[in-house]
């Protein structure tokens, strides 16, 4: 069976069943049905002496690493060895399900349910996002309408709309045209939801009080006199907070092997932080022992941000970290067709495993026990599983599991689980990678060369004249978020394996004095992504019954 298949068939507990294993009576949580349902806030308890695993993995590539399919099945594992575990995810973004990436709900036999309702519409969150967003958007070009007492230049209005859906013809747009009832004409533009300010600050605020301070910090543009404006000077941080007072609720759902998951936030990693809440996070600390949690993309983009990002926020750091490897992403890093990865292929195994050792690196430097998962394909060969784990133990120095959760759910990730429990215990010291008092360059210049293995930082002219006006501010010692390719360690997609000797390319900077952080826009990324020729959507099909089919 295929992943919708499999979810389709499963037997979900009461969600009241699944709030009362985490200690939740049924009035500390609103339902959503009778399987899903928003936890509210706050939630009392201690974290002091849970565990936190965060997991992440490789670069992704085509042929696909399942790290949100062995984050589920590492949970269930716990859970299985008799702890109390729970896990918390991002939340799907629309963009992906109905483009080429897909869902977030794991696969397999790791999944976590309902897997349709979480990959399409879920609690509503996304578009409470979309909506506040897009408000705030159009009480900007109103504000410029109704007379600019605020003298904002149009020409500098940062904040652009959003859609959560991949749509290229968006990117660059003109507004206000049709006469002067029609608003002033501006050039604009889309990104994506998931890139909005409002999602990383959703996504970093401890509060409802929190949510709002942050808000207001926004800034949306300057002046004619290239004075910053922002949220607080509009006077709409209240009613901008109002849209998100029930999309700032974590999400409570299962798995199917009825392990608590806390779903809640969805920023990308290639162009925004890439973890889930730190309410979500801070939830299950105070409500398990164990809590398994998932960074965006390779630990390149979403391990360092939860490191240099989440982790000053959360107030905890990782106990252990999981990176996630598969045979067939390390052929494709060795140089095999995409076509080809089926085919036993040692060589191009060995050539590609030095993607492995650059993440492995990456992440023992935060001074954290670090552990290696094998996500078993079935095509995999023996050869080639034993081979990698012999090149993990003898060369990388770090324990290495073969994880078969896909097939087996928490079954497959046993080993994995008792190494994880034992690493948890080990004693750690945090290793920050930069200092918070390091200027915006010297903390890139950090970032690509103790993470991506690189070089150097260019800035080109708007960068740099933008950290000449962001230095008046007091912007120039915030902490930074890579906006930077997910296919390679260099901001060159086409790069594989472990490239060195390269320079990182920064052509703009985009601040996010709510969320707390400046992005770097490196090489050609994108914050609109567009559709591939062929869409996960043109598989999709539901039929008079309302049963789906195509999602995965």
């Amino acid at each position: 069976m295929n992943d919708i298949e499999i979810s389709q068939a499963a037997k979900e507990n009461p969600i009241t069943e699944i709030a009362a294993e985490l200690g939740l009576s049924a009035d500390q949580i609103e339902p959503y049905g009778a399987s899903k349902a928003k936890i509210k806030l706050p939630v009392k308890g201690d974290a002091k002496n849970s565990k936190l695993v965060l997991v992440t993995s490789i670069n992704p590539t085509p042929a696909g690493e399942g790290k949100s399919t062995v984050t589920v099945g590492l949970g269930d594992a716990l859970r299985r060895r008799g702890k109390k575990a729970a896990i918390a995810l991002r939340e799907p973004s629309l963009g992906p399900v109905m483009g080429m990436k897909g869902g977030a709900t794991g696969g397999g036999y790791a999944q976590v349910i309902p897997m349709e309702d979480i990959n399409l519409h879920f609690t509503g969150d996304m578009h409470a996002l979309t909506e506040a967003h897009d408000t705030l958007a159009a009480l900007i070009d109103n504000h410029i309408q109704q007379g600019n007492e605020l003298n904002i230049d149009p020409r500098q209005v940062i904040w652009k709309r959003v859609l959560d859906i991949n749509d290229r013809a968006l990117r660059q747009t003109v507004i206000g045209l049709g006469g002067r009832t029609s608003g002033v004409p501006r050039q604009d533009g889309f990104d994506i939801t998931v890139a909005s300010e409002l999602m990383a600050i959703l996504c970093l605020s401890k509060d409802l009080a929190d949510l709002k301070s942050r808000i207001n910090r926004i800034v949306i543009g300057y002046t004619y006199d290239k004075e910053p404006v922002t949220v607080a000077d509009l006077k709409v941080g209240g009613a901008i907070t109002l849209l998100l007072k029930d999309a700032i609720k974590p999400n409570l759902v299962q798995t199917l092997e009825h392990t608590p998951a806390i779903i809640h936030g969805g920023p990308f990693a290639n162009i925004a932080h890439g973890c889930n809440s730190v309410l979500a996070t801070q939830t299950a600390l105070k409500l398990a022992d164990y809590v398994v949690t998932e960074a965006g993309f390779g630990a390149d983009l979403g391990g360092e941000k939860f490191m240099d990002i989440k982790t000053p926020v959360l107030g905890k750091t990782p106990d252990a970290v999981v990176i996630v490897a598969t045979v067939r992403a390390l052929k494709y890093n060795g140089g095999v067709n995409k076509n080809d990865l089926e085919t036993e292929n040692l060589e191009a195994l060995a050539a590609g495993s030095a993607n492995l050792k650059r993440h492995v690196a990456s992440m023992q430097q935060y001074g954290v026990p670090v552990i290696v998962a094998v996500n078993r394909f079935t095509s995999d060969t023996d050869a080639e599983i034993d081979q990698l784990l012999g090149y993990i133990k003898d060369e990388l120095h770090v324990p290495a599991y073969d994880t078969t959760v896909w097939a087996n759910g928490g079954g497959g990730a046993l080993e994995l689980a008792d190494a994880v429990v034992d690493a948890t215990n080990e004693t750690s010291h945090f290793n920050s990678l930069y200092q918070q008092d390091d200027d915006v360059v010297a903390k890139m210049t950090t970032i690509v060369q103790k993470i991506y293995g690189g070089k150097d930082v260019e800035l080109e002219a708007k960068a740099k004249r933008q950290l000449r006006r962001f230095a008046k501010y007091g912007w120039d010692k915030l902490p930074v978020c890579m906006a930077k390719t997910q296919y390679s360690l260099s901001d060159n997609a086409k790069a594989l394996g472990a490239p060195t000797d390269f320079t990182i390319h920064v052509r703009e900077f985009v601040p996010k004095l709510g969320a707390g952080f400046i992005v770097a826009m490196t090489g050609n990324v994108l914050t609109m992504p567009g559709l591939p020729k062929h869409p996960a959507a043109l598989n999709m099909d539901i039929d008079a019954d309302g049963k789906i089919t195509g999602l995965f």
